[in-house]
């Protein structure tokens, strides 16, 4: 059996994927993220499976970059599995520059992704995973994300419903996981994740996506 597996979102999916590898450890442009640890995971526990895993994941983006290159970097690789994160920046970069993404445009955008998608491959399978912050100060920027992310991740869980697609309550499971370990632990700036916290996240993607 075949699988294409395509990771795609912002920094947090990207995690150095076109950097990280060395002597002896190709991981084929996977980064050291989530997306790595996923792969990591099924090829163990799957040899019968011939596995492609993608991550087209950029740091920085946000929804209307992941739109402008939605075809070339996700319909035209025909994926069998399709996870997306992606959100944060669309706040982030308000609170930078003023060039963020506001929510309706957000939510119609995304809306508009994966109606293309499900259109051009209908028997892919969806998995969405839920933005998230985890700043450890409050300040009014921090403040300001921290709402903002959290209605994206409103909308997110609905499109995921709209779809048909495997949810994944990513900030859920980090405050969870903050009442064993502080903030910093899962997250040293509040969006970037430790190693611990990608494994937390590639846990619950295990756990929720049956392959």
């Amino acid at each position: 059996m075949k699988t294409t597996i395509l990771f795609q979102g912002d920094s947090i999916t990207d995690c150095g994927r076109t950097t990280v590898g060395g002597t002896g450890l190709d991981n084929k442009g996977m980064g050291a993220g989530y997306p790595a640890m996923v792969r990591a995971r099924l090829m163990c526990d799957h040899p019968d499976i011939e596995w492609t895993f993608l991550n087209r994941g950029i740091s920085g983006n946000r929804m209307v970059d992941l739109y402008a290159r939605w075809r070339v970097d996700c319909i035209n690789l025909q994926p069998d599995v399709l996870s997306i994160l992606i959100g944060a920046n669309d706040s982030l970069h308000e609170v930078i520059n003023k060039n963020g993404v506001d929510l309706a445009r957000s939510e119609r955008i995304y809306h508009e992704m994966l109606d293309w998608v499900k259109r051009e491959l209908p028997k892919l399978r969806l998995v969405i995973l839920e933005p998230f912050t985890l700043f450890q100060e409050s300040n009014e920027n921090n403040d300001f994300m921290t709402a903002d992310v959290a209605k994206r991740g409103k909308f997110t869980k609905k499109l995921a419903a709209e779809f048909d697609a495997v949810f994944i309550p990513s900030q859920s499971i980090l405050n969870k996981a903050c009442k064993r370990a502080p903030k910093e632990y899962w997250s040293a700036d509040g969006i970037h994740l430790t190693p611990a916290g990608h494994q937390l996240v590639a846990d619950a993607w295990l756990a929720s996506v049956k392959i």
